[in-house]
């Protein structure tokens, strides 16, 4: 069996010594020992609450942290800019959308002024061919006939000179007037002048003709201006698809732009770069979403956990994931963002807020 320790009885000497230590040092250590008491239970208060408090965010669910955003913030800033050029570019794209339009009604409609032209021209083209067909060997057994009987007439011009000769010897034996001489003259050169239009004209015979019965330069034109007409229309026709394909293509664009301007108003930026009023935001963890529904009431507590006031209630979720800082365990931690509709706006400045329920009942 263990020997207990027995403490040594204070004699009557110890006592009688006890006794005679001044008043204020005895005061001066009763204090001591109240205070350092005093301190010990502080720190021990002071650890449970510290305990407590941990525990309690630890395990509940209900909490959110205000957030304050400003206009002049970075992500605002940002979002702000990326708005302005979005919207712009919206813009952009609707005049040059609305050129592409108009563009395109004026090639359609000169192709559709173009599309007529081309079997007209080749109704032309066939129907002079044919034509050609019909009057070439007409028009040749004409010119062959006009230059036999130019050969004719030039075989009697042969006998005009002598004709001249004995008018002339009539004029001067006094046979003939010189009135009726020069009506004879005239007639010889009114032949001779027939003659040199006979010529021309069986010259020109000769080349109509020949436009007839061979393709000439003026075939070639038409054929030239059919190959050109094709060829503008092709042209045109690849035009209007490139046209349409931009024209599509930008009216897409303009669309997913204002699909994304639509998805950027379901961000809290879009509501704090948009110039209303003030708004109030606060940060929810994941772990606390349950709460977190439009409509819920909000509480703000003293000391952050205890004799909670309701201060308004959830107006918006939004659905982006962000990141904050824990505000009691200072770790970083993912959630969302909601918008509050406080009658409290001080609740605002708060550490924390609570959702759906006060926390401790009180």
């Amino acid at each position: 069996m263990a020997t207990q320790a027995v403490e040594p009885v204070p004699t009557a000497t110890a006592k009688k010594g006890a006794a005679k230590q001044p008043l204020h040092y005895r005061l001066m250590l009763t204090t001591y020992r109240i205070f350092a008491v005093t301190v010990l239970y502080l720190v021990l208060i002071g650890v449970v609450c510290y305990a407590f408090v941990m525990g309690f965010y630890a395990v509940n669910s209900t909490w959110a942290a205000p957030v304050i955003l400003s206009a002049q913030d970075e992500k605002s800033l940002d979002f702000r800019e990326k708005l302005v050029t979005s919207q712009q570019t919206i813009e952009d794209l609707k005049v040059d959308t609305a050129k592409l339009e108009e563009g395109l009604k004026e090639m359609q409609a000169h192709r559709a002024s173009l599309v007529p032209l081309e079997p007209e021209l080749e109704t032309a083209i066939v129907r002079e061919q044919a034509h050609d067909r019909t009057t070439g060997p007409e028009l040749a057994a004409l010119d062959k006939q006009k230059l036999t009987d130019n050969q004719k007439t030039q075989a009697l011009m042969e006998q005009l000179d002598s004709t001249r000769a004995d008018i002339q010897k009539d004029l001067a034996a006094g046979l003939i007037t010189r009135s009726d001489a020069t009506s004879e003259l005239a007639a010889l050169n009114q032949t001779e002048d027939g003659l040199t239009d006979s010529k021309i004209a069986e010259v020109l015979l000769t080349d109509s003709v020949l436009d007839k019965t061979t393709t000439g330069t003026g075939t070639l034109d038409v054929l030239v201006k059919q190959s050109e007409l094709r060829s503008e229309a092709g042209q045109l026709d690849v035009a209007i698809q490139v046209a349409e394909k931009q024209l599509t293509e930008e009216n897409r664009q303009i669309q997913r732009l204002r699909e994304a301007i639509q998805t950027a108003k379901q961000s809290p930026y879009y509501l704090n770069a948009s110039g209303q009023q003030r708004i109030y935001f606060a940060f929810v963890p994941y772990d606390d979403q349950a709460g977190a529904n439009p409509g819920s009431p909000i509480y703000d507590c003293y000391l952050n956990m205890v004799l909670c006031r309701r201060v308004g209630v959830v107006k918006q979720v939004f659905p982006g994931e962000q990141q904050a800082t824990h505000p009691i365990f200072k770790t970083q931690i993912r959630g969302f963002l909601i918008q509050m509709d406080l009658t409290h706006p001080e609740s605002a400045k708060s550490k924390t807020v609570f959702l759906g329920s006060k926390p401790l009942l009180f």
